[in-house]
């Protein structure tokens, strides 16, 4: 994934704040990147070496301010990549280096980096997990999977794939959680089941239960181009609410995950928004920041039948 692809996808995720005073990145004679506030007073000098394609006076989105490289002289810090201040111009932290950029926000949090170790932050920038592992995965389905001791290792393909170490499983509030001996009602996570981390209230459930009337249609919608047939059990969507309204962001965030309980919609695809009172939905788009539920599923449609009507071979057909 390319970095000008990778910001195309962040910005959606974590641009749903309400009004607050326009800053704006502005570039020195010497290409380094900063940040001013509406006034032109400087906010954060033009230290940065930006990869990106940002333009001169470009609106700083979200409840951050995101800085897609390089520090200028920097010494350079192992799995780190970029740098995170608050609207104020105060350091927060560096984010985890995923692929070619900053690591994505999986499930309302993003991997950061401090002395080595790995932690999570939410999108106002508030650290949520300490960092004190040597590696973490992303949040899957209420978990993430860490390990201490481990490294990062060169495999034949010029990859890097994480090695040794002793592997464990923590839940949302950084608690390391046991497996259980039996897989109903669980989760898998690398070869082991854990417990169902979800619990809602009865409003949370009326919100749920919104997608859970669409479910047969979502999930034709979403299995269509899947290249293995699947059982009617097996094309099942689960819905899970995975962020709650706090402050700066008035939604529920409702991801979809496919019968294994992968998240179905990686960066962007196939998650939702409620408002904090429950009566407006939408689609979290990586065009549009959000489009409303009908108007997405309208596009969706379409453009699952013109899949079916170019790969008429489709295993999973769509009904009429």
């Amino acid at each position: 994934m390319s970095k000008i692809s990778f910001l195309l996808l962040l910005i959606p995720i974590i641009s749903f704040s309400q009004k607050k005073d326009v800053l704006r990145y502005f570039k020195s004679k010497d290409s380094l990147v900063g940040v001013k506030d509406q006034n032109g007073n400087i906010v954060i000098p033009a230290q940065f070496r930006v990869y990106s394609i940002l333009e001169d006076g470009e609106p700083v989105k979200g409840e951050t301010i995101e800085f897609d490289g390089s520090k200028k002289d920097e010494v350079k810090e192992k799995n780190a990549w970029g740098y995170v201040y608050d609207r104020k111009g105060n350091f927060l932290y560096r984010p985890f280096l995923y692929d070619n950029g900053a690591d994505y926000f999986s499930e309302g949090v993003r991997r950061f980096v401090k002395n080595g170790k790995v932690g999570f932050a939410d999108r106002n920038g508030t650290t949520i997990i300490e960092a004190q592992h040597d590696f973490v995965s992303p949040f899957n389905y209420g978990y993430a999977a860490f390990c201490d001791g481990c490294d990062w290792e060169k495999t034949e393909d010029e990859h890097k794939a994480i090695v040794g170490g002793v592997w464990g499983v923590m839940n949302a509030k950084g608690e390391i959680v046991q497996p259980v001996s039996t897989p109903k009602n669980t989760v898998e996570v690398n070869g082991k089941f854990y417990p169902n981390p979800f619990k809602y209230n009865e409003k949370e459930k009326d919100i749920l239960q919104f997608f859970e009337k669409q479910n047969n249609k979502l999930s034709e919608i979403y299995y269509v181009n899947w290249s293995n047939k699947l059982s009617k059990e097996e094309k099942k969507l689960f819905f899970e609410i995975v962020e709650r309204p706090k402050e700066n962001f008035p939604y529920y965030q409702v991801n979809t995950y496919d019968y294994r309980k992968v998240d179905g919609g990686l960066t962007y695809d196939f998650k939702f928004l409620v408002s904090e009172d429950g009566k407006k939905i939408f689609a979290v788009d990586y065009d549009v920041e959000k489009l409303p539920f009908d108007q997405w599923l309208k596009r969706e449609i379409k453009e699952a039948h013109e899949y079916q009507k170019e790969h008429p071979d489709n295993p999973n057909k769509l009904s009429k």
